[in-house]
């Protein structure tokens, strides 16, 4: 078993007029991932997922799903939650179609709330929504609650790994980009990069946290307020978090991560410079 390398994107993304293209041109890139985003919301009809999914299983690429930006499991407003339910099966629908595996759903915001006030929202609503799921039948699709990258959000490592707690089926979304912005560049390095993985190994066991999912992007962040925007593996100015110890620890685990490139514009670049820098720790 091996880590996965792959973009995320759309139609916009890639030199390509449709996004069902982009799995072959990914494939004949050395790509192995790609993760469609549907962070607007969930456009996609049905005969272009189905064409995708078919393009990226003849070129052996895996596909994963963002669903939309706007989801807060912390939100306790009826209204919202329904909302966000419908948006969080709509993205498992289009999915399903494609042949996608995972859904990447994020955390939420705190809403003036205390860290600990809006967890104890967010984890009975996604053990609700992980049972709506299941009901519609869209339990072999993975969610993937994703770390947040500004203080002010709930979805620091800890608190996704409590989110992933509620069902034995999530699998964390980690953006290490996001954990280095919100810890103003602190999260950085070996040492950190150890510290996380064992932290994943002791909260979700070897095997979960072995196939966990991730984003990765330099990241360029604020004082006060952490995460300010993405930038490039080529941008100058010092922008963390670096690649290599994450590439080496990973490998020197022999674990089988699922690494989403997010850089900005220069996603499927820096995700094959990833995947050969990862390589030559194997």
């Amino acid at each position: 078993m091996s880590a996965t390398f792959g973009p995320a994107g759309n139609a916009e993304s890639f030199p390509y007029k449709s996004s069902v293209d982009a799995p072959r041109w990914l494939g004949e890139l050395g790509l192995d991932c790609y993760e469609y985003q549907c962070g607007k919301g969930v456009r996609v009809k049905e005969d272009t997922a189905v064409a995708l999914g078919r393009q990226a299983q003849e070129h052996g690429v895996a596909l994963s799903l963002h669903a939309p930006y706007f989801i807060n499991l912390a939100n306790p407003d009826p209204e919202s939650q329904e909302k966000t339910i419908g948006y969080i099966t709509s993205s498992c629908l289009v999915a399903d179609q494609m042949g996608a595996t995972r859904v990447v759903i994020h955390s939420g915001a705190l809403m003036k709330r205390t860290r600990e006030e809006a967890m104890n929202i967010a984890l009975p609503f996604l053990r609700r929504i992980v049972a709506v799921c299941e009901d519609q039948g869209f339990g072999h699709i993975t969610l993937c609650p994703e770390t947040m990258g500004k203080i002010n959000q709930l979805g620091d490592l800890d608190e996704v790994l409590r989110l992933c707690q509620v069902h034995e089926s999530l699998i964390p979304c980690v953006d290490f980009g996001h954990l280095y912005a919100r810890s103003l560049g602190k999260d950085e390095g070996a040492e950190a990069v150890e510290r996380m993985l064992s932290r994943m190994e002791s909260e979700l066991g070897t095997d979960r946290a072995s196939r966990f999912h991730s984003h990765f992007s330099h990241i360029e962040f604020t004082p006060n307020g952490g995460e300010k925007c993405h930038r490039t593996f080529d941008d100058n100015g010092g922008y963390g978090p670096a690649w290599e110890p994450l590439a080496q620890a990973v490998a020197e685990r022999g674990w089988s991560p699922t690494f989403i490139c997010e850089s900005a514009g220069t996603q499927a670049e820096d995700a094959l410079t990833m995947k050969r820098i990862y390589q030559s720790y194997l």
